[in-house]
């Protein structure tokens, strides 16, 4: 068998940052929501604000942990995988990740700090401060993560001079045509992600009967989220698609399953609701279609069109299976969870959200689907961007490091072995953390003494 190293890397890519991107897409959420109810408690001075705000804190701090380590490799493969990368377009691509390091990472850390250990060290204005500070960062973070990655998917503000691109204008770099839909559908999706957790953890400590006000305040402040960026999150991606369709055609024609236009005028394109795209024959086999739906949708009229992946020429297609499939689990995902918080709705607005089993059991059940929906709607950006890893500039063959394949496959088996039992030990402190729940805050001998997340969920709830 011939190992291809392009291949082997972008497979190791793509699970290092699959792994990755579960824990931004928690942490940027959960923060906002520490914040929320640190605000609420200020506010208000229910207790059992503060200690959600604390029990959350314990949770965010192992999975920010986890994220900044999984996060750091992808630096690395910059430079061991992707070396040719790195020299095209590293003066423009180099820059936007420091400036994350800058605006972000540090402000993330040092807020960080004072949010975990500065209980009863710090003054109260402070601490909530903190809370607000690290919810702004994770959210500046994603900004400078999804500006560089726009300026890939559509690339503009630069000018190449011998093979290499040079920076012209910042704000056009920075702001891509793709970046606003790309970084609002991120965040939303984020945020959702969270909802849903929050709702699960609420939904579970309800069926044990166990920290009831926690449970309510989690069951409605995760529900309430999820009722207004759910739709929200619908029509951004709707919008989005009609991004795509104007700047990244080859990619929507993949999504849609777009092979060619029919030649008679009037005719229309369907929308595919289920097939399997056939790359030998062009086609789709076993098509379930709609007629003219895929116009409407695209174009906006009955019988518009759209570029077909038979206008590309098949080197500069991308693999249609994966993205076709991944696009309609992204889609199905969201119309699911739209018929989820509706159902919410319906016992909240009957009052019995608490007491419904069934409604509850579905609930707790419910935490992975948004970590599910973004790791499909990233393997569509990113495979749809094929086979440029920079649109238009530079493929994904010509930027990969003259690598040995198997010192590729040995490296890739590693960061396997290791990831697994870095998300093993995470989970497992999590669900440890979980199950501990918000316990009390004692006033006392302990006050000011920092939290520990790990030595907290070590301890069995009778301690």
């Amino acid at each position: 068998m011939v190992l291809d190293p392009v291949l082997l890397s972008r497979l190791q890519f793509a699970f290092t940052i699959t792994f990755h991107i579960i824990f931004p897409s928690f942490t940027i959420g959960l923060s906002a929501f520490i914040a929320v109810l640190m605000v609420r408690y200020t506010r208000s001075g229910r207790q059992h604000d503060l200690e959600l705000a604390r029990f959350w804190t314990k949770i965010f701090a192992i999975s920010f942990a986890m994220g900044v380590v999984s996060g750091l490799v992808l630096s690395y493969q910059f430079g061991t995988n992707w070396s040719r990368f790195s020299v095209v377009v590293g003066n423009i691509v180099g820059p936007l990740l420091a400036y994350e390091v800058l605006t972000a990472f540090f402000l993330e850390a040092t807020f960080l700090g004072i949010m975990l250990f500065g209980a009863g060290r710090v003054p109260p204005w402070l601490h909530l401060t903190a809370a607000i500070m690290v919810a702004i960062g994770t959210a500046v973070s994603a900004f400078w993560i999804l500006s560089a990655n726009s300026w890939m998917q559509f690339p503009t503000g630069h000018e190449m001079r011998d093979g290499v691109a040079f920076p012209l204008d910042w704000v056009h770099i920075i702001f891509s045509p793709t970046f606003p839909l790309r970084f609002a559908h991120m965040v939303t999706a984020a945020y959702i992600t969270t909802s849903l957790v929050v709702v699960a953890v609420g939904a579970r400590f309800a069926l044990k009967g166990q920290f009831p006000d926690h449970a309510r305040t989690m069951l409605h402040m995760g529900l309430g989220l999820a009722l207004i960026l759910v739709p929200a999150q619908i029509a951004i991606g709707d919008f989005h698609g009609l991004a795509t369709a104007h700047h990244q055609p080859a990619k929507l024609a993949a999504i849609e399953g777009h092979w060619e236009n029919e030649k008679e005028e009037g005719a229309g394109v369907p929308l595919i609701l289920f097939g399997w795209p056939n790359q030998k024959t062009e086609s789709n086999d076993f098509a379930l279609s709609l007629p003219h739906i895929g116009s409407l949708i695209i174009t906006h009229s009955w019988d518009g069109r759209f570029p077909a992946l038979k206008d590309f020429a098949p080197q500069d297609r991308p693999p249609v299976p994966p993205i076709f499939f991944a696009f309609r689990f992204m889609v199905g995902i969201g119309f699911a969870l739209l018929g989820f918080v509706a159902w919410g709705l319906y016992h909240w607005w009957r009052g019995d959200l608490m007491e419904n089993r069934l409604f509850l059991r579905v609930a707790a059940n419910v935490w992975p689907i948004g970590f599910l929906a973004t790791i499909a709607g990233w393997m569509v950006t990113e495979i749809g961007r094929q086979p440029w890893i920079v649109t238009g500039l530079l493929r994904t063959a010509d930027a990969s490091s003259p690598l040995v394949p198997q010192s590729v496959m040995v490296s890739l088996a590693l960061f396997i072995f290791v990831y697994g039992i870095v998300f093993s030990a995470g989970i497992y402190f999590i669900n440890r953390l979980i199950n501990k729940g918000p316990v009390p805050h004692v006033v006392g001998a302990e006050e000011g003494v920092p939290s520990r997340p790990l030595s907290a969920a070590t301890r069995s709830i009778g301690d």
